[in-house]
């Protein structure tokens, strides 16, 4: 089966290149495709602080998709683990997804902060974020994952 999406929205401004760290310091804005959405699309927004963004990591060459496991950022000291237990950016489909701070709505502009995505990224959905989607119980993950993110935001 092949599933076909058309971007909702680029990202505008913000990181050009993906680095590792410290993405919770970006500002970027996150500009609606005007030829389909309107103000009306984003009607309520505002009054969440932050949002879910599924973006497509669109720098990523198919030739570095990754299919297996792996050393997560090439870390040996860390284990090797499937591409589905970890989020790096070469994932088969090259999708991601962050939870970041809705600064502003303005007409079909989101300003954000913390978005891991670049510049020119595509946007192919927004949604707010709620709390009761979240998981309701204690949530755990292995250590490596802690240090991998110490410095992440």
């Amino acid at each position: 089966m092949t599933i076909l999406l058309e971007p909702v929205a680029t990202v505008a401004g913000g990181r050009v290149e993906a680095t590792d760290d410290n993405w919770d310091r970006e500002r970027a804005m996150i500009a609606l495709d005007e030829t389909r959405f309107s103000p009306d699309s984003i009607a309520g927004l505002a009054a969440f602080s932050h949002i879910e963004v599924v973006f497509h990591f669109h720098k990523v060459a198919e030739d570095k998709v990754q299919f297996s496991a792996r050393h997560p950022r090439g870390n040996m000291d860390w284990p090797k683990v499937g591409i589905f237990a970890q989020r790096g950016k070469a994932r088969p489909n090259r999708i991601g997804v962050t939870v970041c701070r809705l600064i502003s709505v303005d007409g079909t502009k989101l300003e954000v902060e913390g978005l891991d995505a670049i510049d020119g990224t595509p946007i192919l959905d927004i949604k707010p974020y709620m709390r009761d989607f979240a998981p309701r119980e204690a949530t755990h993950e292995p250590e490596w994952a802690g240090v991998l993110m110490a410095n992440y935001w």
